[in-house]
């Protein structure tokens, strides 16, 4: 009896959505006794793309993203199936709070207040961050009339139409922009934000909505208040997660489950192409040297998958190519607990970009996630760039540090220079999500559809959080096993 010939899949990026890919193919392969060929090219020295952890001594931080979220299940599923579900970690229970920066200060953001509107009336009344003027507007909320959802609208559009322009400048773009370094005036609702469109269209108002939820949380979750009473503010800290010994475990892990040869780095690819007999691929990297594959999964950014593309479908690359892109940077900082004034009794804070500032936002690391530094150090990360900061990011080092370290002043009293400096870059980073983005991510679906044996995932397209990027290239996985398998029946 012929043996069955094995079937190549290769697999383009080696950041987390690529291993997510690669480690499905295997586990999908292992469990139905499919004959699989996994290549992994990955165009640098290492793989996990942005996602790396820095260890020195006691210390261990994150240089890109420092958590995800449980909400949505797919990072969580695969640490259980990695069995590294010891190694997730919550947020502390103490501090569970946001501050924001306005008029050279920081201002707690109101107990109760989540991303773009108020869940308690008491604290937000009290609040210092809004006027008088400014809280009227965001209750006006509950009487205006919701508006059909029929065409995309931008998160800017949304507040000011629902909440006022104070919600949006002071809360709405700094808590959004944290998340996706967008400009609020073109980031799609639709694609970034869609549960607040439910709220309006379920419950009339936004806050209306979000206090039926909250309600709902608390039936279904008693004790949900934070220790000493301190309840949640900005985003919902009790659902982000992390692992113990630094996200890039999970990097590891997954590298780890691939067969032994099966990652070539340095392998930067050039373009894909269809083979000779027109149902095979072809890749062809960049110092000229060709592979050959039944089927190939690009986890790149759009813009680079644009130009592997552009001669298999000209109009799909052009699709691609239009998906905008921002670079952003993560400086952390070192200090000695008494080198800051402030209390540091919350997660951080996000800095409004009215206020003019270098900072996005800035994490307490060791407060947000416990033990990560002696208790006499504080690890400050501090974010920068971004879609309305792109100046920023074009500054030198030293450059950056220095502005940085007077905002730090202002803002949290620091008075002395860190102990540890470490500037991490991410360029063209950061998928813009812009009004109509999820037609335009339809439209490529189309165009991938109708080229078999070939899948795209990646933060480019519907999400750009850890457990999205393992979504999209699990799925990419699943479908591209399916489509070999069937034409082999």
């Amino acid at each position: 009896m012929a043996t069955e010939r094995s079937k190549r899949i290769i697999v383009i990026g080696g950041g987390i959505s690529g291993l997510a890919a690669a480690h499905r193919l295997v586990e999908i392969a292992a469990r139905e006794g499919i004959n699989l060929e996994l290549v992994l090219l990955e165009a640098s020295t290492r793989l996990g793309g942005v996602i790396r952890t820095f260890r020195q001594d006691d210390f261990i931080f994150e240089c890109g993203p420092d958590s995800f979220i449980t909400q949505k299940p797919w990072a969580v599923n695969l640490c259980q199936r990695l069995e590294l579900a010891e190694q997730i970690v919550q947020t502390s229970e103490k501090c569970r709070r946001t501050y924001v920066a306005f008029g050279g200060k920081l201002h707690p953001l109101p107990e109760g207040f989540m991303m773009l509107a108020p869940t308690r009336w008491m604290p937000f009344l009290r609040s210092s961050l809004f006027t008088w003027g400014g809280k009227l507007r965001m209750a006006a909320d509950l009487l205006l009339p919701a508006k059909p959802i029929i065409q995309d609208e931008s998160l800017a559009d949304f507040v000011v139409r629902r909440l006022g322009r104070q919600a949006l400048e002071r809360i709405a773009q700094p808590m959004v922009g944290g998340i996706y370094t967008a400009d609020p005036a073109q980031l799609s609702m639709k694609a970034s934000m869609p549960i607040f469109l439910e709220l309006e269209k379920t419950y009339g108002s936004v806050i209306r909505g979000m206090w039926h939820q909250e309600r709902q949380r608390r039936r279904s979750t008693p004790g949900v208040q934070s220790t000493g009473g301190q309840g949640e503010s900005g985003a919902r800290y009790s659902l982000f997660v992390t692992l113990k010994d630094g996200l890039d475990v999970l990097v590891d892990t997954l590298a780890e489950r691939l067969p032994e040869g099966s990652i070539a780095y340095d392998s930067a690819v050039a373009r894909i192409a269809r083979a000779h007999n027109g149902i095979n691929w072809t890749v062809t990297l960049d110092n000229g040297q060709s592979i050959t594959g039944d089927a190939v999964i690009v986890c790149t950014p759009a813009y680079k998958t644009a130009t592997m593309v552009a001669e298999v479908d000209p109009d799909l690359r052009a699709l691609l190519a239009s998906i905008s892109f921002a670079s952003s940077a993560v400086l952390t900082l070192i200090y000695n607990r008494t080198d800051i004034s402030h209390p540091l009794d919350g997660f951080g804070f996000v800095v409004p970009a009215v206020e003019g500032c270098s900072i996005i936002a800035c994490t307490f690391s060791n407060i947000k996630f416990p033990g990560r530094a002696p208790d006499s150090k504080v690890i400050l990360r501090v974010f920068l760039g971004g879609a309305l900061q792109p100046h920023i990011f074009a500054l030198s080092d030293d450059e950056i540090e220095g502005v940085v370290q007077q905002d730090l002043k202002t803002y949290l009293g620091v008075q002395a220079l860190p102990q540890l400096s470490l500037l991490s870059r991410h360029p063209l980073s950061m998928p813009q999500f812009h009004v109509g983005h999820l037609n335009l991510v339809a439209q490529i679906q189309d165009k991938v559809s109708r080229l078999p044996g070939l899948a795209l995932a990646g933060n480019s397209y519907l999400g750009v959080g850890i457990p999205d990027c393992i979504h999209s290239g699990e799925l990419a996985a699943e479908s591209m096993l399916a489509y070999l398998t069937h034409n082999t029946k």
